[in-house]
This record gives C-alpha cells, structure tokens and sequence, in this order.
C-alpha cells in the first residue's frame, strides 16, 4: 500500500513549548486514519502540521520531516500544498456567499473563469458532498441558511472543488445531530475511495465506524503530545499493545 503522508522524527515547538515529539508514521494513501486521545495530546496541532497551518502561530519552529508522496512538505509553496490538502473544521464555516459561489470560490481563486466549467466543477463537488440533491433547485440561496450538516457538507464541497488528494478534518461532526453525523460519516467512507483522510475524533465509535488506521496521541507530564501507538483500527481496539491505549480506548481515562 502507498504512504501519502509521513512524518519521521517531528518535532514542533510554539517558542519554547514542546508541543509535539518524536512522531514518526505513514500514513496510507486512499484510506481513513483516525486520530484519538485526550484533549490536549496535540491531535489537532499534529494534523494542521499537514497544510501548514502551524506556520501562522508565531514562534513555531520544528525539527524533523513531513512527506507528501515522499516530497519535503515545508519546501512546497504553502497556497499550492493547501490547494492539495483539504482541510474541513470542527464547525462549519461556509463564505456569506451563495451555495453556488462558496463551492465555485477556489477554482476561481485558481483562476477558472469559465462559467460551464464552473457549473460542472460546483454539481461534481456538491455530489461527491452528498448534498446536491438537497440544493440543486436553490444554488443562489445562502450557505449560511443551511442546516448545521448541510452547512458541513458544503465546506466538504468546497475543499473538493479544488481537486485536492488528501482531506483533513477536525472533529468534523462534532457540533452535529446524530442523523447529520451518520451522513457525514457514510461520506467519509465514500470518499475514502478516491481521497486519503485523515479525522481527529474523541469518538470512540465514530473512529472504530469510520477509520481503517488509528493513532492514538498521549501527553507525557510536560504536556508534550507523542503518538504512543499506530495500527489498523481493529488491531487498536481489539488488541493494542499498549496499556495506555487499552485504558483510554475502554473509557478508564480521557
């Protein structure tokens, strides 16, 4: 199986906290890795290292080697990385745009201009979200007018419309119902064929539904966050080797 994503030895520092240590793992291409752990353990920071969002906090610095496709991330232009790593966040947030505008955005950012092929690139994006059905009659009605799932699923749409390979999500379903979350989750496993995901979740059962690797993140006592464990998500919860892991996946801390 190919690795997308790779991180040897890395180590992130915000000035003189060490807010990450010593990760090393691969991550498989087209495949759904879950990120799990306490709050605090550095899951989000770890993930942000991937488009480079760590970047605009001041005094970050770093030691180590992130990869996408085996190439020096850190040496790829930040707006051109970002455009081939999605990123989905933990609330919506679509533009006070149309639908049809918020899903359009970043093809014309890239310099697509032409309208045919942006109505191609808005319907593709919105059914690959799973939400074209629900809003092909009503493109010019606000994003912000959509449901809290609805309003997910467009963000969905517009990282997609950009034609990225890897997609990243923060606790995308964490402000969600139930019935939201399911279909945010049956998305995540669609896209799955096409995409390589990676999701931070403090759901246990969303991470054993969705992934096919997880991670689990631990802190040390100077709140420094180390993957203590790597494996395909049934091994994880089935047969960790880890007592850590054991005690945060059966809920005895975290």
């Amino acid at each position: 199986m190919n690795t997308k994503l790779e991180t040897i030895d890395y180590n992130l520092y915000y000035g003189n906290f060490h807010a990450l240590a010593d990760i090393s793992v691969k991550f498989p291409e087209k495949q759904v890795t879950a990120l799990i752990g306490p709050s605090g353990s550095g899951k989000s920071t770890f993930l942000r290292t991937f488009n480079r969002m760590n970047d605009l906090i001041a005094g970050t610095k770093y030691t180590g080697e992130v990869l996408i496709d085996g190439i020096d991330l850190f040496k790829i232009d930040p707006v051109a990385l970002r455009q081939n790593i999605g990123m989905v966040f933990q609330k919506p947030n679509p533009f006070p745009k149309s639908i049809f505008e918020n899903v359009a955005y970043g093809p014309r950012v890239t310099g697509m201009h032409d309208h045919k092929k942006l109505e191609e690139i808005v319907e593709s994006s919105l059914r690959s979200a799973a939400l074209w059905d629900e809003v092909k009659d009503d493109l010019g009605k606000s994003g912000l007018a959509l449901s809290g799932g609805q309003q997910q699923r467009l963000c969905i749409a517009r990282a997609l419309a950009v034609h990225p390979t890897v997609i990243l999500m923060d606790e995308p379903a964490a402000s969600l119902d139930p019935i939201a979350t399911l279909k945010i989750e049956d998305l995540i496993h669609s896209l799955s064929v096409n995409y390589t995901i990676v999701i931070v979740t403090h759901n246990m059962q969303q991470a054993g539904r969705v992934s096919d690797y997880t991670a689990f993140f631990y802190t040390d006592e100077t709140r420094t966050g180390r993957l203590i464990e790597f494996d395909e998500t049934q091994t994880i919860f089935t047969n960790p080797k880890d007592k850590r892991t054991e005690d945060y996946i059966t809920g005895r801390f975290g």
